[in-house]
């Protein structure tokens, strides 16, 4: 049987298209998928992304754990409330999951994980924590739920939403939390965009996002999720990074810490990557660029990770995984149910608020 979300019954109510993702009943729409992407892109839009899971990790040697346990450096977290984006890694170096990790104190963080791996990164980081004395203590929170709002005017209709949080949450910076009463609000997202994702109890949730709908927030489902995210140049875990690739082969050096003397689980595995994930821009008309297409470059054959119609752009995008070697403006061609279009390689994001990248 398919997981529910706090928000389950809302959407129904809402006449949402509901899908199995990752085991949960998840909205994909709740209409037209275009006009929710473009909400977000113009104004603002909300999603129900409560099926991730926020886990707080306390104790002592909190901070020395997660220090050997990501590949990104939690020592560049030094103000509460501070996030940092970080894979999670396999001793042989492929890709666990993609997480966000807050600092809340000395002996207390929180970690988001995406809803398919929830249970296998609980069960990791537990198995790594048993090593060390004093062990850290990791508490997965299903008691909460999760709220995404994001677009341009994202903030200012939180801020209508849920009186008295303006004061707390305009000083925010992004990659930035702060703490509302019950609320744990923050400066992130999937989408591009600005906003917030507000984490809060579970009993709560129906009614923060029946007071967003009321402040002009649109519903908006992992459709439009999708596309917003793909255009930014945001990975999705299961397509464009998993167990069998390391995060230099994803696009992902940015988040791994090797100028460091400190170890981490992965790092010794971690060699100079013969494949490069790259973003492609369809060049020729008749195709969508769609995952596992085969992309044939001068330095060899790859395929696309993920692919879609992008609503900003009018133009078909996607990620393909390529030798390295081919650079950003070189034509590939991608073999699209029988005919081989050619594509130009770009370098990602494709879009950022609003604002289309590429030329």
């Amino acid at each position: 049987m398919l997981r529910q979300t706090p928000l389950h019954a809302v959407h129904c109510a809402a006449g949402a298209k509901m899908v199995d993702f990752g085991g949960w009943d998840m909205p994909v729409s709740y209409g037209s998928q275009i006009e929710e992407h473009h909400a977000v892109r113009r104004d603002a839009g909300m999603f129900d992304v409560s099926h991730m899971l926020a886990a707080d990790l306390s104790g002592a040697d909190a901070r020395g754990f997660l220090r050997y346990a990501l590949a990104n450096n939690v020592d560049k977290l030094t103000v509460p409330g501070k996030a940092l984006y970080s894979c999670l890694l396999k001793r042989d170096g492929g890709v666990l999951d993609d997480l966000i990790v807050y600092f809340l104190r000395e002996d207390a963080f929180r970690i988001v994980v995406n809803a398919a791996t929830a249970d296998k990164d609980v069960a990791w980081l537990r198995s790594l924590a048993a090593t060390r004395a004093p062990a850290p203590t990791l508490t997965p929170r299903r008691d909460l739920a999760m709220i995404a709002v994001q677009g341009p005017r994202a903030r200012e209709r939180v801020w209508q939403a849920l009186p008295g949080s303006r004061a707390a949450s305009e000083p925010l910076k992004p990659f930035m939390a702060t703490v509302f009463g019950e609320y744990f609000i923050a400066r992130t997202g999937y989408t591009g965009e600005d906003g917030f994702e507000i984490t809060l109890p579970a009993a709560q949730a129906a009614n923060l996002w029946n007071a967003l709908a009321a402040a002009g927030v649109r519903p908006c489902g992992l459709g439009a999720r999708d596309t917003l995210r793909l255009e930014a140049g945001m990975n999705l875990y299961g397509q464009d990074m998993s167990e069998t690739e390391n995060p230099l082969e994803s696009g992902l050096a940015w988040t791994v810490d090797l100028a460091s003397a400190r170890d981490f689980v992965g790092k010794a595995a971690l060699v100079p990557p013969k494949r490069q994930l790259v973003g492609v821009l369809l060049v020729d008309k008749g195709g969508v660029l769609r995952s596992h297409q085969r992309v044939h470059t001068d330095a060899g054959d790859g395929e696309i990770t993920s692919g879609t119609f992008s609503p900003t752009l009018s133009q078909s995008i996607g990620f393909a995984r390529i030798p390295v070697g081919v650079t950003p403006g070189e034509r590939v061609r991608v073999e699209i149910r029988g005919k081989s279009l050619a594509a130009r390689v770009v370098k990602p994001p494709f879009v950022r608020n609003g604002k289309s990248l590429v030329s």
